[in-house]
Parts: C-alpha cells; structure tokens; sequence
C-alpha cells in the first residue's frame, strides 16, 4: 500500500482529558453527611431525608442503577447519592466515548403506562429512582430540543396560547418572553383547549385550559378566567410531566400528541394519572415547557448555561501550550526527503489532501463502504421507526437520519425534522462514465459516497428545507 502523501500532527488533548476527569470525580464525589443531627432541624440539614432514598441504606452510601440503552441493552454503573443526571449522563459518555455535546439525556421510561419524560440536569438519579416502579428503567439517549426554547422561544410558545401576549395585543420580543417565564414575579399564563380523559372512563372531553405557577385549571364554563369558574386540574410543585408514547392505542387518545401529569408521590396507577391531549405537536410542545419553566423557573436557565461555562473554562486551561506542543509542527513526506510546511494555507491545503486520501483508499477500495459504522446510518428500518427515532430526539430544525429505503433496494432515505414535521427525500444511485454516484436532486448534485453527500448538505441547505444539523445516534453502552 502506498505510504499517504501528506501527513499532519495533532495536537495532544492529554490536558483537556486530565481536567474532564477531574471535574468528573470532583461532581460525582457523594456528600459529608452530617454529625449531629440531633443538633440540626430536619429542614436544615445537609443529609437527604429518608423518605427520598431508598429505605435501610444510607445517605452516603452507593447505590446501583442500572441503565439500558435503545437496542435493549442495559449496564449497572455504581453512583453516590448525590450524582445529578447531568453527572450520570457525563460518565456514561466517557465510559461509551460518544461525543460530549451536552445533549445527551438521562429518560425515565414506564412501559407498562406508555410514558417517558427527560429528567432535569439537576435531579438526583437515586431520587428519581426510589420512586419508580419495579417494571420502570432508565434509557440513556439524545434529546436535541432540551434547552431549544431558549434558544428560539417564539417557536415554542405561539402568540395565541400565551395571555399575555393576548392582553397586550402585540409581538413579545424573545428575550422579555423567557424574562417572563423565569421572573417569580411576572405572572404569565397559557391557555387553550385540551382533550382531558375523565377519570375512571375511556372518554375523553374537550375543555379549555389555563397553566399558571399555581398549577393547571380548567374552565367550568367556556373560556372564563374567573375563580368561581376555575378547577384545579394538577399541582405542578408535587407532580412531573410526562409524554405519552401510547396514547391512541393504550388510551384512546383522539390524536397522537398526548402527555400526562404523574404525582411524584403515587403508586403509578392510571387513576392517579392526568391524562392530557394536545392538538398539534406544537401545543403540546408548549404546554410542557411551559410546566417545566413554571416548576424549576431560574434553576432550568442554570442547567442550560453550565455547559457553556464549562467550555470556557476548559479553554482556559487548553489555551497555554507546553513546550513539546510547541514544537509539532506540519510535516510533508511527499518527496524524497521531508520538509515542514511553514505556510498556513499550505498546511490546510495538505490536510484536504490527505482526507480525501483516506477516503479513497477506505471507501473505495472496498466492495461497500463501511457506512454501517456511521452515527447517523440507521439501517433496513421502517418509515414509522424512523419517526419514533426523530420523536425521541427533539424534533428540532435539522435533526436527521438516513435509511435503506423500503420501496426501492438500491435506494437510501434522508429523513429530516424541519418546523416539528418530518419530511423524506430519496436517495437515488446514478451512474455516469461507469462509476456509481448518489443525488437526492436528480443527478443535478452528484456525490460519490453517502458520507459525501451527508458533510455536504451539513454546509449547504441546497435542495433541503435546512442544514443537516444534528445526526440521529443510537449508542450500545
């Protein structure tokens, strides 16, 4: 095989891992407790209270939790009692070695009941665990859309739910919207028409709704907001908000966007549960943000912002560079005798070359290329799957897959999330001068391999609605 034309050093990331290890165990480490409780009132102390672990072991101890993955499997990390789900989440990405982009999520899932909801960063797993039921589990998977609203927050609360934006009949900007919902003191409200499944029966009414930080109400009487017309449908301080994956069939549900109201403090029977319906997956979407900010308010901004502080001072600790990084320097061993590349543009221009290199020499040279290993290649799976799969990762703009398609075998699928509705474009093989290319515009843009196409619709919308964003990952723990 002949030897690559151009090669280029890298630096070594030997520090950076030092100090994501550090941090690592600094957060995991379990809490002092405390040696006097006599001397302590129960509200002031540092230990959790018994009631919030499981009963017969300490507060300080190790306990097990076990955590499966979408294809099934499950692994048992041991975890103090004080490991957050940001914490969790963060180990079980060292240990698998996926990329760290703060987007992974930590899901409580109850397959008996068909409900699932993302635990905050801030929720202690063992917590949350002791009041699951034995059949429940933990899944580690994406969730692109966890903080999306405050990234663009018009799109996820609509001018007509939110009241305040009704009373002053005008456009809220972003940022005063998100103040409002974080604010103690702001009062803001969303409202509209719900199916809600009346208690003790398979039917489902339609009532009109108000979410406030005192809980969800409904209307006795068409749209009145006043208090002799209100009832008080759920608490949010005492309860979670679940999304339901089974509604029509398990249910009965009238559409397909139902979610649910779990008390944290019941025995995870149906007729504890406030079983909701949303028209659209739009309102859906908001009514449950809505319930997240009106519950958790600053603390979810918080969670929000601590990876970016953490990148920040990561880059300050990246940023002096050693003596012996110093001095590697981009090399060229294309003739006889090497040489360094002391030209910038120089050495990017080697860089390119030596990529596209690689990918003739690996993806060519074989019978297929090895496209099975990558992230965003789901494989001989069905179009309904692929839906589940983009539900279960946020439904945000760009989120993306890429399939085998069932109608016609020589043919791959791009299945992309643009404005909460997913959309398919065919991926078709054309050939010219004897050689296999792939379009999805009918040979107007030409790639050689998936992989190709893929990084190029990453960098150019083209044909598509948006970029290519954020690739769909199943992960094998």
């Amino acid at each position: 095989m002949k030897a690559p034309s151009h090669l280029l050093s890298l630096f070594p990331l030997s520090r950076r891992l030092q100090v994501e290890e550090q941090q690592l165990r600094t957060s995991s480490l379990p809490a002092i407790p405390n040696p006097f409780p006599e001397l302590c009132s129960p509200a002031s102390s540092p230990v959790l209270s018994p009631g919030s672990l499981p009963p017969g072991e300490p507060s300080t101890g190790k306990y097990i939790v076990k955590i499966f993955s979408e294809d099934g499997m499950g692994k048992v990390v041991e975890i103090p009692a004080d490991m957050t789900a940001r914490d969790l989440c963060q180990l079980l990405v060292y240990k698998s070695h996926c990329v760290d982009d703060n987007s992974w999520a930590l899901v409580e899932h109850h397959p008996l009941l068909g409900l699932e909801r993302c635990l905050e960063d801030h929720e202690l797993v063992v917590q949350v665990q002791a009041s699951m039921n034995s059949d429940s589990r933990f899944l580690f998977r994406k969730n692109y859309a966890k903080y999306e609203f405050f990234r663009s927050p018009l799109t996820f609360f609509p001018e007509h739910m939110v009241a305040w934006c009704q009373e002053t009949n005008r456009a809220i900007p972003p940022s005063q919207l998100l103040k409002n919902f974080l604010a103690t003191s702001s009062c803001p409200e969303i409202q509209g028409y719900l199916y809600v499944k009346e208690v003790g029966r398979k039917s489902w009414k339609k009532v009109y709704m108000f979410l406030r930080r005192s809980g969800l109400y409904c209307s006795t009487k068409g749209t009145s907001k006043e208090p002799r017309h209100l009832q008080l449908l759920a608490d949010l301080e005492d309860s979670n908000i679940f999304t339901v994956i089974t509604g029509k069939k398990q249910h009965g549900a009238p559409t397909d966007y139902g979610f649910c109201i779990k008390p944290n403090k019941g025995r995870g029977e149906l007729k504890e549960l406030r079983m909701l319906c949303a028209e659209d997956e739009q309102g859906r979407t908001c009514w449950m943000t809505a319930f997240r900010l009106f519950k958790y308010g600053i603390v979810l901004y918080q969670n929000y912002k601590i990876p970016q502080q953490r990148k920040t001072l990561l880059s300050h600790f990246s940023a002096p560079r050693s003596v012996s990084e110093n001095s590697l320097v981009a090399m060229d061993f294309s003739g006889r005798i090497g040489r360094v590349i002391d030209n910038p543009v120089e050495a990017q221009s080697a860089a390119m070359e030596e990529g596209h290199a690689w990918r003739v020499r690996h993806l060519r040279s074989l019978p297929s290329f090895p496209i099975f290993q990558i992230l965003w290649f789901h494989g001989r799976i069905t179009r309904e799957e692929s839906h589940r799969i983009i539900h279960q990762q946020g439904q945000v703009d760009g989120l993306f897959l890429l399939r085998v398609s069932q109608s016609n075998p020589k043919a791959f699928v791009l299945t992309l999330c643009h404005h909460q509705k997913i959309k398919h474009f065919q991926i078709l093989p054309c050939e010219e001068d004897g050689q296999i290319f792939f379009s999805l515009d009918e040979g107007a843009t030409k790639f050689t391999d998936l992989i190709q196409l893929v990084e190029f619709y990453q960098l150019n919308r083209g044909v598509l609605p948006c970029k290519l964003k954020h690739p769909c990952t199943v992960v094998a723990l």
